[in-house]
């Protein structure tokens, strides 16, 4: 017990120092982040920061995170972090390449070195097309292809087998309030 109480109150004071520095981080807000492109298995599309989401040539740190991000490149650069410096508006552009087995999502952070402003957009690999098994390129048919009626009617069954219980139920007590 005193082990919980020790690690809530350390929790807890921990929360009164980390809080504020969360509180304080700037963020660029999500419009001036644009995706264009194609964010699929080995595909190629560009994350724009647009004009005034950093400071005027600032070093912009930009990091891509996801599942297989090692396989990726970053513009024409192997390594998956690089610093770039903005335009003169403030705006950065990252040309991202994904692997071929690109799978989930994938995040790409901008962090301003000087300014500390963070942007962060998160993007979605697009499946490749899956088969049914049949070629056709759709869904796989799984799953039991009831009618309809006959859904609707056990349903039915069931209901009714319930009221006549509860009729049985309430017979049966009358019968015996009648024979006390």
């Amino acid at each position: 017990m005193l082990k919980k109480i020790t690690a809530v109150f350390a929790l807890a004071l921990a929360g009164l120092f980390v809080a504020p520095l969360a509180a304080n981080a700037s963020y660029v807000p999500g419009a001036d982040i644009v995706v264009t492109g194609n964010v699929a298995p080995g595909g190629t599309f560009d994350v724009t920061f647009t004009d005034g989401a950093f400071q005027p040539n600032e070093d912009v740190s930009l990091a891509l995170t996801g599942e297989n991000a090692t396989g990726a490149t970053l513009a024409a650069v192997d390594t998956k972090t690089l610093v770039k410096t903005a335009s003169a508006t403030g705006s950065v552009v990252l040309t991202v390449t994904l692997p071929t087995n690109a799978t989930g999502t994938y995040t790409v952070t901008g962090t301003g070195l000087s300014s500390q402003l963070i942007g962060t957009i998160t993007v979605t690999v697009k499946a490749a097309a899956a088969g049914d098994g049949a070629g056709n390129g759709g869904l796989a048919d799984t799953g039991f292809n009831t009618p309809a009626f006959l859904v609707w009617g056990a349903a039915g069954a069931v209901v009714l087998g319930a009221a006549l219980i509860a009729v049985f139920v309430m017979i049966r007590r009358q019968r015996a309030g009648v024979a006390a």
